[in-house]
């Protein structure tokens, strides 16, 4: 089954529409060709025989036309545009008059005339033919139906240029671990959330101790600063999510002597942290290292 209809109904109905368009597109070609031939395409600020400027009546001539046929008028300039991209001779059947709109974009004739007579695979396989997509591939715009790890960026990038849509993105993302680790890889990435956490702090403390107030203003945070301080905040943050809901919660001994284990890491790691920012000791030495890496424990 397709859809509501069995395969077979499908493989019909698809014979029947690639009909159909073929018959669509021969009227658009012939729509093309007849306001081209009431309007001959001419350069941007061409003259007609005369000298006088044509721009005007050109525009007034096709308008008449779409009026007249009961198209709009945006419709028919495009199908005479199309036209004038595509000799006669240089059309291919079976290919859609959309599937020519779209390639005669390519700027350069001979690649373009080149490009409609070698479609690529079929993403369905069978013989190779245009797509929508395909073709909009080839000239570099957006996709309809995104298939690379590019395009995909792309569309969420479309889709989450308002800042307030991007940010319950991201915030849904992060939310993900493999995401939030790949995330935080990029040291560009990294700083920028770091310096978020920072701010918030600066604002925080700002907000509750007044008198602090302008000694951050004055810090000159570098990314080393501001790592730590969002390595500092982040492991707060992340205990006064936990511990709470740890309530009525038994743990064997085996867990607690792993806690236990974590938590000297983490004693050791601030002593560690304290000594660089205050004394400037930055050395660790072999019990510290061992004690850091898990070892001898």
């Amino acid at each position: 089954m397709v859809g509501k209809v069995t395969r077979e109904r499908y493989d019909e109905l698809v014979k029947l529409g690639r009909d159909w368009v073929e018959t669509m597109s021969r009227a658009q070609w012939r729509l093309g060709d007849a306001a081209l031939e009431i309007e001959p395409l001419r350069s941007y600020g061409g003259v007609n025989p005369s000298g006088k400027d044509d721009l005007f009546t050109v525009s007034e001539s096709i308008r008449m036309f779409a009026e007249d046929v009961g198209l709009a008028y945006a419709t028919v300039r495009t199908y005479r545009w199309v036209a004038s991209r595509w000799p006669g001779r240089c059309r291919r059947a079976g290919v859609s008059f959309t599937i020519h709109r779209i390639l005669a974009s390519i700027p350069d004739e001979a690649e373009q005339f080149e490009a409609v007579s070698n479609p690529p695979a079929c993403p369905t396989g069978g013989p190779p033919r245009w797509t929508h997509d395909s073709a909009k591939r080839v000239v570099g715009w957006k996709v309809d139906s995104p298939e690379s790890v590019q395009e995909k960026v792309e569309a969420i990038h479309d889709l989450a240029t308002d800042d307030a849509v991007a940010a319950v993105v991201i915030t849904d993302f992060l939310r993900r671990p493999d995401v939030a680790t790949k995330a935080m890889a990029d040291d560009t990435a990294r700083h920028a959330v770091n310096e978020a956490q920072f701010d918030r702090f600066r604002q925080e403390v700002q907000f509750t101790h007044q008198e602090a107030a302008p000694q951050l203003q004055r810090m000159e945070h570098g990314a080393e600063f501001m790592d730590l301080v969002a390595a500092c905040a982040q492991f707060v943050a992340t205990a006064g999510r936990i511990v709470p809901n740890m309530k009525g919660e038994h743990y064997g001994e085996a867990e607690r002597d792993t806690v236990g284990r974590g938590l000297a890491r983490v004693r050791a790691a601030a002593d560690w942290i304290e000594g660089a920012v205050m004394r400037g000791e930055t050395g660790l030495d072999e019990q510290l290292a061992k004690l850091m890496k898990g070892e001898g424990e």
